[in-house]
């Protein structure tokens, strides 16, 4: 494991998933982690598991399209630890529908949650790392703003507009040291794809070259090196975790 030993983290949408998995596989590897997300009693779950296993961990209560709450979210952590090493834009809800059909407001919550609330939490982390010149962000995309997928064109669209994102911002904050990239898991058994019948499920399977499904610890690892400081020479990048789904 690479070691975050004396890092600060702070892991958007961590009480369940990918998000989960990546604050305990940080504190494993020696960081301190702010685990935010809007559900109040996963999140005292969750820094009760870490701090048991003798990690340091800070609840945040946080809905990260909600610029006031981003702000001061940021601002009660930076006032806790004094810096922030690692920001991890993992938040992200879905309203799927066919386009021609979809709600403005399902629209709106999509975009709003998984895209905005990235550029909302990169603004807030951006100057305690750039007064520090040191810090990694690390935006989860998908497999599906590569690929497309039917039915998911809100979902599609804010994912593949992090890779864009994670690209600019990679570029402006380059000459401080700050490393900005994005991992796109494929399918990945969490909460969001447990609604998936068996049958899709296996249907999933056979596109999957590896023939399975990933697991939330799969993404997590990603997520440790490219947080680790032997992944200081690499921004800009979408680091692929499918299982071989989808090959660029």
């Amino acid at each position: 494991m690479f070691s975050l030993k004396d890092k600060v983290a702070l892991v958007t949408g961590a009480s369940q998933g990918i998000g989960r998995d990546t604050a305990l596989a940080l504190a494993e590897a020696g960081a301190k982690v702010v685990v935010a997300a809007r559900n109040e009693q996963k999140l005292a779950t969750l820094v009760n598991e870490i701090t048991a296993a003798h990690g340091e961990a800070l609840a945040l209560k946080l809905d990260v399209a909600d610029g006031e709450q981003v702000k001061a979210g940021f601002k009660q952590v930076l006032e806790k630890f004094g810096r922030l090493d690692i920001l991890v834009n993992n938040a992200a809800v879905t309203r799927d529908g066919l386009a021609i059909r979809m709600k403005k407001d399902d629209w709106d919550a999509v975009l709003e949650t998984n895209l905005t609330g990235a550029h909302l939490c990169i603004q807030q982390a951006l100057p305690a790392m750039m007064k520090a010149r040191a810090g990694r962000i690390i935006n989860i995309s998908s497999v599906v703003a590569q690929s497309g997928n039917a039915g998911q064109a809100n979902y599609v669209a804010a994912k593949a507009g992090l890779i864009g994102l994670t690209k600019a911002i990679a570029i402006e904050i380059a000459s401080r040291h700050i490393t900005v990239n994005a991992v796109a898991p494929g399918f990945i058994e969490t909460p969001m794809t447990d609604v998936l019948s068996d049958k899709v499920k296996e249907e999933l399977k056979v596109r999957i070259p590896l023939g399975r499904m990933g697991s939330p610890r799969d993404v997590a690892a990603a997520i440790v090196f490219l947080a680790s400081e032997e992944a200081g020479y690499i921004t800009g990048h979408v680091l692929n975790v499918n299982g071989g789904m989808h090959l660029t």
